[in-house]
């Protein structure tokens, strides 16, 4: 999608109209697409295909890291510069 001067493009994990039914939807399944240790930064991939990032912090086990491909549970929650975020990451037992 092209954008003008001041513009960009809204991305899945962006809010937009009908933010209220994203937040309430409650906990949703995904899998990690992305996670940098150093920097503690990583990406969920959730079942519906949009895209939300996580802070190492949400992750509820403690530990701090997670490895790529692993499926969690997680909720989400309007975070930093108007997108959606990942909280309270549950890793799951592999399938």
């Amino acid at each position: 999608m092209a954008t003008g001067a001041g513009e960009r493009a809204t991305g899945a994990g962006e809010m937009a109209t009908g933010a209220s039914s994203i937040v309430a939807a409650g906990p949703r399944i995904g899998r990690v697409r992305a996670f940098d240790p150093g920097r503690g930064l990583g990406e969920i991939e959730g079942a519906d295909g949009a895209r939300y990032g996580f802070h190492a912090t949400a992750i509820t086990d403690g530990s701090r890291r997670i490895e790529v491909g692993a499926a969690v549970s997680f909720t989400v929650a309007p975070g930093h510069r108007g997108r959606y975020e990942s909280w309270s990451l549950v890793p799951l037992p592999p399938s």
